[in-house]
Protein backbone atom coordinates (compact mmCIF):
# COMPACT_ATOMS: atom_id res chain seq x y z
CA UNK A 1 0.00 0.00 0.00
CA UNK A 2 3.18 2.15 1.06
CA UNK A 3 4.10 0.96 -2.64
CA UNK A 4 1.04 2.76 -4.46
CA UNK A 5 0.99 6.00 -2.30
CA UNK A 6 4.70 6.83 -3.26
CA UNK A 7 3.32 6.14 -7.07
CA UNK A 8 0.92 8.04 -6.70
CA UNK A 9 2.89 11.16 -5.64
CA UNK A 10 5.81 10.36 -8.06
CA UNK A 11 2.91 11.08 -10.51
CA UNK A 12 1.71 14.01 -8.61
CA UNK A 13 4.68 15.36 -8.99
CA UNK A 14 5.35 15.05 -12.63
CA UNK A 15 1.54 16.16 -13.70
CA UNK A 16 2.37 19.29 -11.72
CA UNK A 17 5.96 19.82 -13.08
CA UNK A 18 4.33 19.59 -16.49
CA UNK A 19 1.40 21.52 -16.01
CA UNK A 20 -1.30 19.69 -15.51
CA UNK A 21 -3.02 20.61 -12.17
CA UNK A 22 -6.06 18.47 -12.20
CA UNK A 23 -4.59 15.14 -12.58
CA UNK A 24 -1.83 16.43 -9.85
CA UNK A 25 -4.24 17.19 -7.37
CA UNK A 26 -6.40 14.46 -8.14
CA UNK A 27 -3.01 11.98 -7.66
CA UNK A 28 -2.00 14.15 -4.48
CA UNK A 29 -5.36 13.47 -2.72
CA UNK A 30 -5.25 9.29 -3.72
CA UNK A 31 -1.32 9.38 -2.46
CA UNK A 32 -2.62 11.35 0.82
CA UNK A 33 -5.62 8.36 1.56
CA UNK A 34 -3.35 5.92 0.89
CA UNK A 35 -0.57 7.13 3.01
CA UNK A 36 -3.26 7.54 5.72
CA UNK A 37 -4.49 3.71 5.68
CA UNK A 38 -1.31 2.90 5.55
CA UNK A 39 -0.48 4.60 9.20
CA UNK A 40 -3.59 3.30 10.42
CA UNK A 41 -3.05 0.02 9.34
CA UNK A 42 0.29 0.29 10.46
CA UNK A 43 -0.77 1.40 14.22
CA UNK A 44 -2.71 -1.20 14.47
CA UNK A 45 -0.61 -3.84 13.51
CA UNK A 46 2.05 -2.43 16.23
CA UNK A 47 -0.72 -2.67 18.98
CA UNK A 48 -1.73 -5.84 18.09
CA UNK A 49 2.15 -7.40 18.26
CA UNK A 50 2.41 -5.51 21.26
CA UNK A 51 -0.68 -7.44 22.78
CA UNK A 52 -0.19 -10.70 21.47
CA UNK A 53 3.45 -10.60 23.23
CA UNK A 54 2.10 -9.11 26.89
Amino acid sequence: MLYYALVFLVVALIAGVLGFGGIAGASAGIAKILFGIFIILFIISLAMRLFRQA
